[in-house]
């Protein structure tokens, strides 16, 4: 793991999702302190992630956040902590840490189901700038 990366949040991805990908690009638009680093569950950078915790190598459904040598979350409370560290009115995401997380997880599996369904596929070119911000392309 790089050093400089110690201060960031490292976001987890399906890469071959068109709906993943677009969620990227909305993180990506919004991330105005530079918080965010991104790298797909596809890539070896990714797969090294998931085995290192023992999380299933081969199911791409779920977003995972992670910040290094602290924690990793995964699915609803990924997206809570994400718009909670985008700030903004996106802040008020974070009311969703009134639920219980299974209540979070149900729909975040039922939109993860049709995800496929809801958005085709687009392949998404990140500018110079933002190439930086991704561990594998």
């Amino acid at each position: 793991m790089q050093e400089n990366w110690k201060n960031k949040f490292i976001v987890f991805f399906d890469g071959e999702c068109g709906m993943c990908n677009f969620w990227v690009q909305w993180i990506l638009g919004r991330d105005k302190r530079d918080l965010f680093i991104f790298a797909s569950l596809q890539s070896d950078f990714g797969q090294q992630f998931l085995t290192e915790r023992g999380l299933e190598a081969k199911v791409f459904d779920t977003m995972y956040l992670w910040k290094p040598d602290e924690y990793f979350l995964s699915k609803s409370q990924a997206v809570i902590k994400i718009a909670s560290l985008i700030s903004g009115v996106y802040k008020l995401l974070f009311i969703g840490k009134l639920f219980p997380t299974m209540i979070g997880d149900a729909i975040y599996n039922k939109v993860s189901e049709n995800r496929k369904k809801l958005y085709s596929q687009k392949c998404f070119l990140p500018d110079q700038h933002q190439m930086k911000k991704f561990v594998e392309v």
